[in-house]
């Protein structure tokens, strides 16, 4: 392919019209899958500062910037009546609508799903929540939350020390089904011509990532053990220390390999020996084996010992911080990033989806939206003149980009 990314004219979704009331991860990440895909989502935020998402600091700082691309942001007061009026006509010509907050929040404002699809019967109305239906529904929930109450926590930490996966992983995959499920619904509504109400929650998704351990224990009869102290299902599947402080993780996850491994780090003499003939052998009788392989590494460098495996084909991998992933030469090839700019104007990359068509990614039609930053254009989209908008943004119905570059002025000086 000559081109990294797919041309935007042409991409998947071109045509198809979101809003999105949604904030943190699990709705903001549905709603860029989308936009990546060529939708058009609108980001509906509250008036007068916008999404709350943008301020946050530490390990929040990345939500924003990393969930937010290819969208146009609109910050409008729905409680005013002016408000209530220009999103209900953005939902009326919409054709998915995606929200994740409290339960009960949107029907308070008058967009539930019951009205939203009685004014618009081919409407796409997509809840992302803690739970589905049940006991728990109504409970407020968190990724941190139903990682401890759905086991991930337990799998992840040593026993008495439960620990939460160091990334949002059931606010991105809550986000991913959510997109899945708006993308089945759009496909039968082109047969049946009718909306519908698809709903994906964070408590399911950790339940649906924790099944092969549920099956393990239908399966053996035996309960899993927290990963830190698991019984491989592998003869080699471990972290193992270099000779220069670094540290490397090799699998060897089959006979072909086990024997490549052998051959190359000349430890031949234990392809003949009779306990050690399969996988599961190897597995029960690791203590005959495992400490020569680290003698081994140990006495490597990390460069050395990386180019060892990936010459016979193993998996491997050098143990990574997030950071160094800016300059990972696999990353930064063309197309695994985008360009953009942060809110504060520093310009940095972000990764794109991890997806490709005839081998294009997909890439950037607009940058992360300042605050407010599309007001004046969608309105003008639904049929408001230049003066109306005006109207509502002097009457602080609407915050347009120009007023949030202002308030941002005075925040500064």
């Amino acid at each position: 392919m000559t081109d990294t990314f797919r041309d935007n004219a042409g991409l998947p979704l071109a045509g198809i019209k979101v809003v999105e009331f949604s904030h943190m991860i699990m709705g903001p990440s549905c709603g860029m899958i989308l936009a990546d895909l060529g939708a058009d989502v609108v980001k509906v935020e509250p008036f007068p500062n916008g999404d709350n998402t943008r301020r946050l600091n530490g390990s929040g700082a990345g939500f924003f910037p990393t969930f937010n691309r290819n969208k146009r942001s609109l910050v409008v007061d729905l409680k005013s009546p002016e408000g209530h009026a220009a999103a209900q006509k953005l939902i009326d010509s919409a054709d998915v609508l995606i929200e994740n907050f409290r339960p009960g929040a949107l029907d308070k404002l008058g967009f539930g799903y019951d009205k939203s699809i009685a004014r618009n019967s081919k409407l796409i109305y997509c809840s992302l929540k803690g739970f589905l239906s049940g006991p728990y529904e109504h409970r407020a929930a968190l990724d941190e939350v139903v990682q401890m109450m759905g086991g991930l926590a337990y799998m992840t930490g040593p026993t008495g020390r439960p620990l939460r996966a160091g990334a949002s992983v059931n606010d991105v995959m809550g986000g991913m089904f959510a997109a899945i499920a708006i993308l089945a619904a759009l496909q039968e509504r082109s047969k049946t011509g009718k909306g519908q109400l698809v709903r994906s929650a964070l408590f399911e998704n950790n339940v649906f990532l924790v099944a092969q351990h549920m099956m393990q224990m239908a399966v053996t009869g035996k309960a899993a053990a927290p990963l830190p102290e698991r019984i491989s299902a592998w003869a080699v599947y471990d972290l193992f220390n270099t000779g220069d402080g670094k540290q490397i993780f090799v699998g060897v996850v089959s006979d072909t390999q086990w024997a490549a491994f052998c051959k190359s780090f000349g430890l031949e003499h234990f392809l003949s020996d009779p306990d050690l003939q399969t996988n599961a052998e190897r597995v029960t009788n690791r203590e005959k084996f495992m400490p020569a392989i680290r003698v081994i590494f140990d006495g490597m460098t990390l460069p050395d010992a990386l180019a060892r495996c990936e010459e016979i084909g193993l998996p491997f991998a050098p143990i990574a911080k997030p950071q160094d992933l800016f300059d990972d030469p696999h990353v930064t090839q063309p197309g695994g990033m985008v360009d953009i700019v942060l809110p504060n104007g520093t310009p940095t990359k972000v990764p794109t989806l991890p997806i490709d068509f005839n081998g294009q990614r997909l890439g950037l039609r607009y940058d992360i939206p300042r605050c407010g930053e599309h007001s004046a254009e969608v309105l003008s989209e639904l049929g408001y003149t230049a003066a109306d908008i005006e109207k509502m943004v002097s009457g602080g119905v609407v915050a347009d980009d120009a007023t949030s570059q202002k308030d941002e002025a005075r925040k500064l000086a």
